[in-house]
C-alpha cells in the first residue's frame, strides 16, 4: 500500500514489514554507501511521464522558454518531479537557477492552485494534465516521456542482504509484471480496470491516456536499461544529490529477471 509519509517504506523493509519498495531509483542510489543498503530488481516505469501544461499554448516549445517564468513543480512524494526536469533542461542548454520554481508541495495542491492563477506552468502526471486540458485550464506543451528518453522511473528495490532469501518471490512478482505489461503493449482490455481504479474521470479520458503511456514506451519493459539508470544518476550527482561513484552494476541485481528469461527459453 501507499505509505504517507512514503519514506515510510524504508522502515518496512528494516522492520521486514515488506519485502519490496516501489519507487524511484534515486533512494537507492542516494543511500549507496549511507548507511542502508537497497538494490533495485527490475522497473515498472521506463519513462518519467510527466507532462509540462502551461498556462496558454506554445507553438513552439524548447526550455529557454522556461527562463523568468513561474513554474510549479510537486515534491512532496519525492525529488524526481525537479531534479529530472532540471536535469533535461540543462541537457538541453537550458538553466534552471533562471527560472522560478515553486516546490515541495503536493501534487494536488499545486494543481489547484494552477487552475486558480498561480504560476506560469504546472509539472504534473498525463492523466491530471489530460483532465486539466479538457477543462480549459492548461495545455499539454511538453511531455516528459517523450523529452526525457529513456529512465526508470518508478522501479521496485529490496535491502540487498535479503536477495537470497526473496529470490523466488521476487521472480514471480517480476514475472507477473512483465506478463502484464505485454498484455497491455499487445492490446488488452483495460477499460474495465482503469475505470475502477478513477471512477470519476471519463473513461475516455482515461484510455487515452493509459494508450499514450504505451506508445511511449512507459511500460515497455520490466528490465532496466544500463545507460538510461547512469545518465539518471549523473544528473542526480549533477544536482548534488549523490556523490559517491554508484552506477548500475551497484544498483541493479538481474537475478529475478534473468530467472524469467531463463524460463521463457525452456
Amino acid at each position: 500500500m501507499a505509505r504517507d509519509p512514503w519514506t515510510d517504506v524504508l522502515q518496512d523493509l528494516d522492520d521486514g514489514d515488506a519485502d519490496v519498495a516501489l519507487g524511484g531509483i534515486w533512494a537507492p542510489a542516494m543511500y549507496a554507501g549511507r548507511g542502508r543498503d537497497l538494490v533495485t530488481i527490475g522497473q515498472l516505469n521506463a519513462r518519467f511521464p510527466m507532462v509540462l501544461l502551461t498556462r496558454e499554448p506554445v507553438e513552439y516549445f524548447d526550455w529557454t522558454w522556461t527562463k523568468g517564468k513561474t513554474v510549479l513543480v510537486p515534491g512532496a512524494g519525492g525529488t524526481a518531479m525537479y531534479e529530472f526536469t532540471a536535469g533535461v533542461m540543462r541537457e538541453s542548454g537550458a538553466e534552471p537557477a533562471e527560472v522560478r520554481f515553486v516546490r515541495d508541495l503536493s501534487s494536488q495542491m499545486l494543481s489547484e492552485l494552477f487552475e486558480h492563477g498561480l504560476g506560469d506552468a504546472l509539472l504534473v502526471d498525463l492523466l491530471a494534465a489530460t483532465v486539466m486540458h479538457e477543462r480549459g485550464t492548461g495545455y499539454l506543451t511538453c511531455r516528459l516521456a517523450d523529452a526525457g528518453g529513456p529512465m526508470p522511473n518508478s522501479v521496485y528495490y529490496v535491502r540487498r542482504e535479503r536477495l537470497d532469501d526473496l529470490h523466488d518471490r521476487l521472480v514471480k512478482l517480476m514475472a507477473g509484471i512483465n506478463e502484464a505489461m505485454i498484455a497491455l503493449n499487445s492490446g488488452a482490455h483495460s477499460a474495465d480496470v482503469l475505470a475502477a481504479e478513477w471512477p470519476l474521470v471519463p473513461v475516455e479520458l482515461l484510455q487515452a491516456a493509459a494508450a499514450e503511456l504505451i506508445a511511449s514506451g512507459t511500460w515497455s519493459d520490466v528490465r532496466i536499461d544500463a545507460s538510461a539508470c547512469d545518465r539518471w544518476v549523473s544528473i542526480l550527482r549533477a544536482g548534488g544529490l549523490v556523490t559517491t561513484d554508484i552506477s548500475f552494476p551497484g544498483l541493479v541485481d538481474t537475478r529475478a529477471l534473468d530467472a524469467i528469461a531463463s524460463f521463457d527459453r525452456m
